[in-house]
């Protein structure tokens, strides 16, 4: 039997808020659209992303499918799923977790998208499809360690796939399609390079981590790493009531979110600060609304403050700024406060 793998817990991560509130945010928001993490090595990034796989809910799925469709997500399913239902079948649902599903940086077209069996398809006229990383991420995290590093064509698969929610494969005039709507969660250190524009724009936060400042933060980084490697197991029991704590947190998250609608007042305040910057689309006016509203969820509230809005413009916004060749894009962080604070005074 494998030895299961023991990862640092989430809960024991030291400082570090605004990445580990961007990831949280996206799981009980998954249309946020995903995370970028962008930092100099040894800055917890990788940690902060497994440690999260610990905290993930459970999905209700299609059962025996390859694809964990959503059985509460008829528009989305697969066409074997698809044929259960139309030929009268009851749909018969298990639950399974949410998972971190990591795509390595090594990895070809095929075991991206997935292969279909050609010999199979002519000698037996049924398409044989054999799944790969995107099937297996469907409803899941997908994980890329070193994202800016991929090969353009797997950029290519990806943006694809996170567009349309939908892998194609087409092989000797044979097609398939599955779903495959995911969270992508990237991180990269920007010293080994950039990352392209069209899918830096996919990801809808991005976080800037750096190493902590504070001798306190400091010193208890050290101490928990150098306890978490002599006994993994005794520390991370240690750190079971607070994981368990904000499992609970998510749920109840997860059912404020399904009942908050945005009001006039986040949409028009939304709307001015992109105007505003003169930021491109209207991907980030869509995508800080959804963040304010998480993170008034994950506060346990039904209501919008001006916090929110705050924290959701400073990790939606500062990646979507224009900006000309050979030069970094940057945000008047203060302006765009005070767009806010001025909006939510006089309402």
């Amino acid at each position: 039997m494998k030895d299961e793998i023991i990862v640092f817990p989430f809960s024991a991560i030291v400082g570090q808020q605004d990445m580990k509130d961007a990831l949280l945010a996206n799981i009980i928001y998954p249309s946020i659209g995903g995370v970028l993490i962008r930092g100099e090595k040894g800055t917890a990034k990788s940690t902060t992303v497994r440690a999260a796989a610990d905290l993930l809910p459970e999905r209700e799925v299609m059962k025996g499918c390859i694809f964990r469709c959503e059985i509460r997500d008829p528009r989305n399913l697969c066409e074997t799923c698809r044929e259960k239902i139309a030929q009268g079948e009851n749909p018969v649902s298990e639950y399974t977790r949410m998972r971190v599903v990591e795509l390595p940086l090594c990895a070809t077209e095929d075991r991206v998208a997935g292969t279909l069996d050609i010999e199979h398809a002519i000698t037996k006229g049924i398409k044989k499809f054999e799944p790969g990383v995107l099937a297996m991420a469907n409803g899941n995290i997908l994980y890329v360690d070193e994202v800016n590093l991929l090969d353009d064509h797997i950029v290519d698969l990806l943006l694809d796939a996170a567009a349309m929610g939908v892998n194609f494969v087409e092989r000797e005039g044979i097609s398939y399609s599955h779903p495959a709507r995911f969270l992508l969660v990237g991180t990269m250190n920007p010293e080994e390079g950039d990352l392209r524009p069209q899918l830096l724009d996919r990801f809808g936060l991005v976080v800037d981590v750096e190493g902590e400042k504070d001798n306190r933060e400091r010193s208890e980084i050290v101490k928990r790493r150098l306890n978490f490697e002599r006994d993994p197991v005794v520390f991370c029991t240690s750190f079971q009531a607070e994981q368990q704590a904000i499992r609970d947190h998510i749920i109840r998250a997860k059912q404020i979110i399904a009942e908050l609608r945005p009001d006039d007042l986040l949409i028009n305040t939304a709307v001015k600060i992109s105007l505003s910057l003169g930021v491109d689309g209207h991907r980030s006016d869509i995508t800080l609304v959804k963040t304010a509203l998480a993170f008034a969820a994950l506060d346990g509230r039904k209501v919008v403050n001006c916090n929110d809005v705050i924290k959701a413009a400073g990790l939606s916004l500062p990646h979507r700024m224009r900006r000309r060749p050979f030069e970094e894009s940057s945000m008047d962080f203060a302006a765009v406060r005070g767009i806010i604070e001025s909006c939510y005074e006089s309402s």
